[in-house]
């Protein structure tokens, strides 16, 4: 019973970094009604500027307080963010759904081969922005950057579903998702409102980074956090931001399930498939997700 609750622990926790990540693909669709399936791509990204502007300018003999780093990075984000919407999506605004996806495609194919272009294949240490160890809770112990991550993934989301519901600048942005030609007719900005949502989506993809590599190693197969991410999105509805954290719950706590019990019958495979699985059953079942709205296009 004990290992049963501390595999469900583990799996909560694991989920919310799962949800964090999803919450950067929500912030993205709900105000271009993209689908970057370049997330997990954009993490590697923005994880790889901090290092750089960590021990990548210390080892140039350059002492950067950590505060300082994380605003470099935090301001490199913005411009990245920018840089995708301008020159990559920008051009497509109103395009067949058809060529965002492909865009996307070619998109996470250019990223992973820049990334390796500029930072090289090989793997590093990353920055150890949150506290290191465990701590107990009866029997069970605790991860203390995954309990300060899963804090940090349901007060953002809480945030941001505010920010989204509640400011007239969120609104703009659910305006833009429902229909640009409507909101343009209101006299709001298109191009500004999915400039906005591709910087949060950049910044959070980002944030997720740090929780999920500080203190550990960094390579290029991090960016499969990404497809991990993509069915929790979908499940908790690509238009919920409240719906990603519980939605990664679930997947967290199904996929360390698989793992425990069903992993050494399956060679590791279970736990593999149960999120794609999960996906494909919430594409043919409820294709707008636990949370989402009910009308959305397929791709």
């Amino acid at each position: 019973m004990i290992r049963l609750a501390q595999v469900l622990i583990e799996g909560t926790l694991i989920g919310l970094v799962y949800g964090l990540v999803a919450i950067s693909f929500v912030v993205i669709y709900r105000a271009s009604r993209i689908v970057n399936l370049a997330q997990g791509e954009v993490l590697v990204v923005g994880a790889l500027m901090l290092w750089t502007f960590t021990y990548g300018l210390q080892s140039q003999g350059w002492a950067v307080p950590l505060v300082v780093s994380l605003a470099l990075t935090a301001a490199a984000c913005i411009a990245f963010g920018l840089i995708l919407e301008r020159f990559v999506f920008r051009p497509l605004i109103s395009q067949p759904a058809f060529a965002i996806f492909m865009a996307s495609i070619a998109l996470l194919i250019v990223l992973r081969g820049a990334a390796q272009l500029f930072w090289s294949a090989e793997s590093r240490a990353f920055p150890a922005i949150l506290p290191e160890g465990t701590f107990t809770i009866g029997p069970f112990p605790l991860s203390v950057p995954l309990v300060i991550g899963g804090a940090f993934s349901l007060c953002l989301s809480l945030l941001l579903h505010a920010f989204f519901t509640r400011t007239r600048q969120g609104l703009r942005l659910a305006a833009v998702a429902e229909d640009h030609r409507t909101a343009m007719s209101l006299g709001i900005s298109v191009k500004a409102a999915i400039a906005t949502a591709w910087i949060l989506g950049t910044l959070v993809a980002t944030a997720a980074a740090v929780v999920l590599l500080s203190g550990r190693v960094i390579s290029l197969e991090v960016a499969q956090i990404g497809f991990k991410a993509l069915p929790v999105a979908l499940l908790g509805g690509l238009e919920s931001i409240r719906g990603a954290p519980l939605a990664g719950v679930l997947i967290g706590i199904g996929e360390a399930l698989a793992m425990a019990y069903l992993d050494p019958y399956t060679n590791g495979a279970a736990s593999s498939l149960l999120p794609y699985l999960v996906m494909i059953a919430v594409l043919l079942v409820r294709p707008q997700g636990l949370f989402g709205w009910k009308r959305i296009e397929r791709l």
